[in-house]
């Protein structure tokens, strides 16, 4: 299926990827050209040929920072987090002055748990650039896991006061769609902005606890509310909704409906509603998981083992973990970082061939889309992770649902993904879920926090890319037609 021509400033660079591969051709050796090329791969979704022209750069000069440092990138944001490490390690160790390395390597060091050496790293940024906004911020988050709240806090304000609107380029020729995009300093933000072609959207992105409400707004014709955990994101929820109230433009996903989805909150709204399971889940302080009557403790909220236990604010299956039993319990949330942690019920999923299959469907403008069954067999999972590239079998199910979703799902998970979709009342949001044998929906998530990924270059994910762009469309058409006419 051809990709429709409003999404080509992002989705299709092909005329300056040819530009760039004619320099190449006259001058092979220039990897400035080359960092280029591999660059314009990712933005097209070519990531395997992206990650090859980065390691063909490093195959001749493997010293070269740009490479090492995109390449990391590239690796991290396809999920192989072990090798993104590996990448900035090594820009770090090749160029020590590069403060940017060391905030790459210290985000990466946070997310596996290894949170004093990400520490000394991003403080290693701000002795190389004293001001470094992109170490602030990373401290802030380090600090936040670490269960210091007020220098988080004076970290992020390091990092965002002063710097709470910034307005990004606008390349059109004719009148834009003027838009605000709230987003929070904390993290928990929808990666939405590559979806706002630079041609049609002026887009000014407002960080909404550093901003000042008596400073007038930047002009606009619309809110696009960027915050989207619940749980992280309290305070700049509350502060999005002080911000729009400046103004009577209109507002995708608004933040008090974006501020009712946090996991123990969505459980119990919506495991009323018929045809859903929902897990029993209870958040404490994460001492009290090592206290000797931790087990009974849980029990006595109706959690037996197993059980999920999982840091706030992350996602991806980060710091998220299956305990098996009570001699498990204290070592796993001593392992975890925050300063509490989320017990939930385990909602075993298995089918008959011992495998769990995954689903997530889109709600977009009240209408349902289908993005994608994964089929694994680990409890973990998540589709960039799960048994598909290798299995014809398990992308022949994906297939079906993207095809005929109610005809997989059947009638009674058809009318639990609708109520679910009224009783969050967003614009924009996904639903996790498996079905038991009844055909219940198991949730695991229902929220604005749902990334829409592209598929893989290549013949084999070729069946998914239609279905996407459908998706991709509604999106479009959300927000083309949310703001009013000029």
């Amino acid at each position: 299926m051809p990709i429709p021509e409003k999404w080509q400033p992002y989705l299709l660079r092909e005329q300056s990827l040819r530009d760039v591969e004619a320099k190449i051709a006259r001058q092979p050796q220039d990897a400035t050209s080359q960092c280029d090329r591999a660059r314009l791969l990712t933005e097209l979704g070519r990531t395997d040929e992206a990650r090859q022209a980065y390691l063909d750069i490093l195959a001749f000069d493997p010293t070269h920072f740009r490479a090492l440092n995109n390449l990391g990138a590239l690796l991290h944001d396809t999920g192989y987090r072990t090798a993104a490490r590996t990448a900035y390690a090594e820009a770090v160790a090749r160029h020590p002055d590069q403060p940017v390395g060391h905030v790459n390597l210290a985000n990466t060091l946070r997310e596996g748990g290894e949170i004093e050496t990400a520490l000394l790293h991003f403080e290693k940024a701000l002795q190389l650039l004293p001001g470094y906004v992109e170490a602030h911020r990373g401290m802030s988050h380090i600090f936040r896991d670490l269960g210091d709240e007020d220098k988080a806090r004076y970290h992020r304000r390091l990092g965002f006061a002063g710097d709470a609107v910034s307005v990004l380029p606008y390349r059109g020729s004719g009148q834009p769609i003027f838009a605000i995009m709230l987003i929070s300093a904390a993290g928990g933000n929808l990666p939405i902005r590559h979806l706002l072609d630079d041609r049609v959207f002026h887009v000014t992105v407002i960080v909404a606890e550093f901003f000042d409400l008596a400073s007038p707004l930047p002009p606009h014709q619309l809110f696009i509310n960027a915050v989207g955990d619940a749980d992280l994101c309290a305070e700049a929820l509350d502060a999005a909704f002080q911000i729009i109230a400046l103004s009577a433009a209109p507002i995708i996903n608004h933040p008090r409906a974006v501020s009712l989805t946090g996991r123990a909150a969505n459980a119990r709204r919506l495991g009323s509603v018929p045809g859903v399971v929902a897990p029993t889940i209870v958040t404490l302080p994460r001492a009290d998981f090592a206290a000797p009557d931790a087990a009974d403790v849980l029990a006595r909220q109706e959690l037996f083992f197993p059980l999920l236990l999982r840091s706030s604010g992350y996602h991806t299956g980060l710091h998220f973990l299956k305990v098996d039993d009570r001699t498990q319990l204290g070592p796993a949330a001593a392992s975890l970082p925050g300063a509490e942690l989320v017990a939930i019920q385990f909602l075993d999923a298995r089918g008959i061939d011992q495998k769990i299959r995954k689903y997530r469907v889109m709600a977009i403008q009240g209408n349902l889309y289908p993005l994608h069954a994964a089929v694994s067999s680990h409890w973990k999972i998540h589709y960039f992770s799960a048994e598909m590239a290798d299995s014809p079998e398990h992308r022949a199910e994906d297939a079906a649902f993207l095809n005929d979703m109610p005809g997989v799902l059947g009638p009674r998970a058809m009318a639990a993904l609708e109520a679910i979709r009224d009783a969050l009342g967003l614009d924009y949001a996904g639903v996790d879920f498996s079905l038991n044998d009844r055909g219940d929906i198991l949730l695991y998530e229902a929220n604005a926090n749902m990334i829409v990924p592209m598929p893989e270059a290549g013949e084999v994910w070729a069946y998914r890319r239609g279905p996407v762009m459908r998706v991709y469309d509604a999106i479009w058409k959300l927000l083309t037609e949310a703001a009013p006419s000029a």
